[in-house]
């Protein structure tokens, strides 16, 4: 099936960055359902760009991006941690699950066709380029490093950098929640 992927974003209101982050998509996730950039529960989202299983920075930030997830939500504050894979070739619906399992029962992982992963990339202004071919694993692509801080809408909130220690992430995941409610 052909999913959605819109290339123009919606305007945002009041964000301190010179461009917006974010848009409408449709991709499948690790059990084979269509999800769109709003979460289904209206939790927060923390979304990163990666590889469900990754050797470089996905080892350091979907753990974080997992923590800090899991942090939140156990102070109050939902967050659902979110992978749009770099390389539909190497996470397909069926490879994603184990290792993401691995990080965090609620991580979803998203894949697609690539044309559908472009658009999404093009939303996020994430540049995904081929690196070099690992005899294991095959194309390597160097992709962004950022996790992006999402409210339940999929509307951008702010980026995280994935040194961003558990314990601070919480506190930005808390401010952003706090003034959705304000």
């Amino acid at each position: 099936a052909k999913h959605r992927a819109a290339v123009d974003p919606p305007a945002q209101d009041t964000e301190p960055f010179p461009f917006v982050f974010g848009g409408a998509f449709s991709l499948i996730d690790q059990k084979g359902a269509t999800r769109t950039e709003a979460d289904p529960n209206g939790h927060m989202q923390l979304v990163f760009f990666g590889y469900a299983n990754c050797p470089a920075i996905c080892s350091a930030a979907l753990p974080t991006m997992a923590e800090i997830a899991a942090a939140s939500t156990a102070a109050g504050v939902p967050v659902t941690p979110v992978m749009i894979t770099v390389d539909p070739v190497r996470d397909t619906v069926d490879g994603m699950g184990e290792p993401l399992a691995k990080l965090s029962p609620d991580i979803v992982g998203l894949t697609g066709s690539e044309d559908d992963l472009a658009a999404v990339r093009k939303l996020f202004r994430v540049q995904r380029k081929h690196v070099f071919d690992d005899p294991t694993y095959g194309p390597i692509f160097s992709h962004g490093s950022h996790i992006y801080l999402m409210d339940g809408q999929g509307r951008f909130k702010t980026l995280l950098p994935p040194i961003t220690s558990p314990e601070r992430g919480v506190e930005i995941v808390a401010k952003y929640a706090s003034e959705a409610v304000n």
